[in-house]
């Protein structure tokens, strides 16, 4: 288990990390979602010992990772896939790791099986793709058979089926009982890893819940209703429903989308008034709906729009 309590971080003038306080749960997937900028990976490399936070404490297990006995047995980590010198072959930057860390050169296999790299183990690191990276760096992290495992943006240069690969591998350490904590920009992939979320923006907690309650929270989340009268049946659905928090809006081809409210209440609603419909359907926002919302306010980098033409340089 990882344990944040009122961890902050300042470079100067700026807080990168500002009072954050989870925690991450052994036996699930939690994502670790935020802009550019939102402090993630600081986060995550104050977990490591890496950076010294400014105020506030990061336990792994209860310790500290400098406490940490046999770190690479007990926390595994991918925060930069590059991060390998060029030169050695992925093996050899694997038995490095392993010799320095008291782990029995016979794992150095076995990982490489397990990222799909037996074939290229030989060939130096310098001349892999970003994906290949990945997959080096996932075998890096799983090595010393940790039960605390940390992934900054992993699916970053993969194709489809790394993706998916990805996918089922955070499930089944999570499946094992082991802590996985994931950061990514991904959020349909997220939807479908993560058990929890916990959402960043400037530095500060926005989130800490299932994946199911985040998107629940979301304005998103709708009735659509569509029916010949739709100007008057607005006008009964805002009346009847309205002090218990309904929010009437115009939707597509002619439809009413209904948020506050259930597909049920819209429905009686609207028999009550003697108002016919066409369609009444529920809509659940998307994650990256949810996640848009909560962090709208906490972009560091929002672009104005495009360029118009012929005003670059």
């Amino acid at each position: 288990m990882i344990t944040v309590r009122g961890l902050t971080k300042r470079y100067g003038d700026r807080i990168a990390v500002d009072g954050l306080t989870m925690d991450v749960a052994a036996g699930r997937v939690t994502g670790f979602l935020g802009p550019n900028g939102a402090g993630k990976s600081t986060t995550m490399r104050m977990i490591l010992g890496l950076d010294r936070p400014t105020a506030g404490a990061a336990l792994i297990g209860g310790r500290a990772y400098r406490d940490l006995r046999h770190p690479l047995r007990e926390v595994g980590a991918l925060l930069d896939a590059r991060a390998v010198h060029p030169g050695r072959s992925a093996r050899r930057h694997l038995l490095a790791m392993a010799a320095s860390n008291g782990v029995p050169a016979r794992r150095v296999g076995e990982v490489l099986a397990a990222v799909g790299l037996e074939a290229v183990a030989g060939r130096r690191a310098g001349t892999f793709s970003l994906g290949m990276s990945q997959r080096l760096g996932i075998a890096g992290a799983l090595l010393g058979d940790p039960g605390v495992l940390l992934f900054d943006e992993p699916v970053n240069g993969l194709d489809p089926d790394g993706v998916l690969w990805v996918r089922r591998l955070m499930r089944s350490l999570a499946a094992e009982g082991r802590t996985v904590f994931v950061s990514s920009h991904l959020m349909s992939e997220m939807q479908l890893t993560a058990d929890r979320l916990v959402v960043i923006g400037r530095g500060r907690l926005l989130a800490d819940a299932p994946v199911a309650e985040v998107i629940a929270g979301s304005s998103r989340n709708a009735v659509r209703v569509r029916g010949p009268h739709a100007g008057e049946l607005a006008a009964r659905l805002a009346a009847r429903l309205g002090p218990e928090g309904a929010r009437v809006r115009p939707g597509d081809g002619g439809a009413l989308l209904v948020s506050g409210v259930t597909a049920e209440q819209v429905g009686t609603a609207a028999h009550a008034a003697g108002l016919p419909l066409f369609e009444l359907t529920s809509v659940q926002a998307s994650l990256e709906e949810a996640y848009m919302e909560l962090t709208g306010s906490s972009v560091e980098y929002d672009a104005a729009g495009p360029v118009a033409e012929g005003t670059g340089r």
